[in-house]
């Protein structure tokens, strides 16, 4: 596990940015796990400002997000494929019908959560995946359990999750109380993982992730098997982690 610590948000925001710039360019064609919240928007900035600046295209990207709040409706202002709308694909190249965000209006949920698994497997699996991390160690909406759930599922929501997410909406009552989420299995097997984390209400968690057990209770716990993780995280973010 490679840790990265940063200065300031605009810092962390510009090495995941430029983390995401060299695999583009290095493999025009990746698969991008990306991530949605808070934290990434400083990175999505970021790669859009390096796009204009002829950087790297998207013409040949295909990417998955990692979640979406069930019950909402693309063109809901809370919904995720609305924010990567507005963060990224409507200022890059990026083809549409490669684009990939869980159906939160889906009639059939098994099936729009096997089918999402098929669509990662055909395009041959993801190259990079960006994490964000919530307060409880969530990773996707992977809340904290008694077992890791392997594949793309429906969850329901914790508490804290909620919450933490309400800041989004005009209240609390507003927030969905589920997800469609892809599994640990299927984020762990990301050829390579970024997670970002900022601000001192993200230090705890982080210090359980990398020092503490490998456990369900903090999912992203897991990532301490994956052989080729980076966390990059600002002070505040690190201001935990004890490197004895």
């Amino acid at each position: 596990m490679r840790i990265i610590i940063t200065e300031s948000y605009d810092e962390l925001s510009k090495k995941a940015a430029d983390i995401v710039a060299s695999q583009l360019i290095l493999k025009p064609k990746s698969v991008i796990g990306f991530a949605t919240g808070g934290t990434p928007i400083g990175m999505y900035r970021e790669i859009v400002k390096m796009f204009r600046e002829g950087k790297f295209t998207f013409k040949d990207v295909i990417t998955f997000n990692l979640d979406e709040y069930y019950g909402l409706d693309r063109e809901n202002p809370q919904s995720y494929y609305f924010y990567m709308m507005e963060h990224l694909f409507k200022h890059v190249d990026i083809d549409k019908n490669n684009i990939n965000i869980p159906n939160g209006r889906a009639e059939d949920i098994e099936k729009e959560c096997i089918e999402y698994e098929e669509k990662i497997e055909k395009a041959g699996g993801i190259d990079l995946q960006i994490l964000g991390i919530g307060k409880n160690g969530h990773i996707g909406f992977n809340e904290p359990d008694v077992k890791f759930e392997a594949k793309t599922h429906l969850v329901r929501l914790d508490e804290d999750t909620i919450k933490a997410n309400s800041r989004f909406f005009n209240s609390i009552d507003e927030v969905p109380t589920k997800a469609i989420s892809m599994g640990i299995k299927t984020i762990m097997h990301a050829r390579k993982i970024v997670l970002l984390a900022s601000g001192k209400q993200k230090a705890e968690i982080i210090e359980k992730m990398v020092n503490g057990p490998i456990t369900p209770d903090v999912p992203a716990s897991i990532l301490q098997l994956h052989p080729d993780v980076t966390l990059i995280l600002d002070k505040e973010a690190a201001s935990q982690l004890n490197f004895k």
